[in-house]
């Protein structure tokens, strides 16, 4: 069964073509380690909720677009495998020095796929 991971995070608007290049760049190596889809989209309506909402989860300023992205994995088992693999690859940890968002303020979480349409 396939195993998704998602990722919610503020990215200063003056980063976009940045974080679009940081993502193109991680993508061979997220690929390589077993990672089948990454998708990463751009906040175009992202409403202000009543009690909570994407931009208050990620504490997002005003110069800053949220921004939500998920990756599909095989199973659960190649997400963790893949999880280890970010972990001691040197790559990886370049890439996060170089991060165009605080990546403190960044939510994700696992989920398991209950429908697939």
């Amino acid at each position: 069964m396939k195993y998704v991971e998602g990722f919610v995070a503020a990215v200063p608007k003056a980063n976009k073509e940045q974080y679009l290049q940081h993502a193109t760049q991680a993508l061979p190596v997220f690929k390589e380690m077993g990672i089948s889809r990454v998708v990463e989209c751009w906040g175009d309506d992202v409403p202000d909720g009543k009690i909570t909402d994407f931009r208050r989860a990620v504490q997002a300023k005003d110069d800053e677009e949220v921004v939500f992205s998920w990756f599909e994995y095989p199973s659960k088992e190649v997400r963790d495998t893949v999880y280890q693999k970010m972990s001691d690859d040197p790559r990886m940890q370049a890439m996060s020095q170089n991060m165009p968002f605080d990546g403190k303020r960044m939510i994700f979480g696992g989920f398991v796929p209950i429908l697939d349409a």
